[in-house]
């Protein structure tokens, strides 16, 4: 039988160099971790993560409201077939800029592609001559209430004069982003884009 076999102990410099090391290990992960806690608490998001148009923090809760379509029907929230929507409720004088906005937002819809059908444009009010409008058009009877419920829906202090807002408004009936006027259709789509993706 042979006697077991006795590791030499390691060198003191080696074993420095060991703990070295284990130290160095603990630094980078508690110290990355340290740095991700301080960025998430302090609001910091990568620019891919970040909304475009405003976050509205309280939303607006509209399920409240009894939204009336133009043939004298109640449009329903149905929550369960996940719909969000893009609402827009202009002034009575409103004209080229609505024909304009009118065109960007069919723009906007035709690039949402199969997800299109999840998505409805609630116009709020007349809607002009020349206004472009597609099957995801839902055209609401003006109503005092519901625009009072709007964030800024006349624009806030220090935006343009021209143009109307517009919101997104959640499966739920909460308007939850508000794109002040004169927006790029852009930004909307590419918030919408990142909604749609949520089930």
């Amino acid at each position: 039988m042979t006697a077991p076999r006795v590791e030499p102990p390691l060198p003191p410099v080696q074993r420095d160099r060991n703990r070295w090391l284990l130290v160095l290990i603990l630094v980078l992960f508690l110290g990355s971790a340290l740095i991700a806690g301080a960025l998430r608490f302090s609001g910091w998001r990568p620019a891919g993560m970040q909304n475009r148009g405003e976050l509205l923090n309280p939303p607006a809760d509209l399920r409240g409201q009894t939204l009336r379509l133009s043939d004298g029907t109640v449009y329903d929230w149905r929550p369960v077939e996940r719909h969000w929507r893009i609402l827009v409720a202009p002034p009575a004088d409103c004209a080229s800029d609505c024909v304009e906005l009118s065109r960007q937002l069919d723009l906007v819809w035709q690039l949402f592609g199969r997800n299109a059908d999840r998505v409805d444009i609630l116009w709020v009010g007349e809607v002009p001559e020349g206004a472009i409008r597609n099957s995801a058009w839902r055209v609401v009877e003006a109503d005092r209430n519901l625009r009072a419920t709007l964030p800024r829906v006349d624009g806030g202090t220090g935006e343009a004069d021209n143009g109307v807002p517009a919101y997104v408004v959640d499966p739920n009936g909460f308007v939850i982003l508000r794109y002040a006027p004169g927006f790029d259709p852009g930004d909307l789509r590419g918030d919408m884009a990142k909604l749609l993706k949520l089930r």
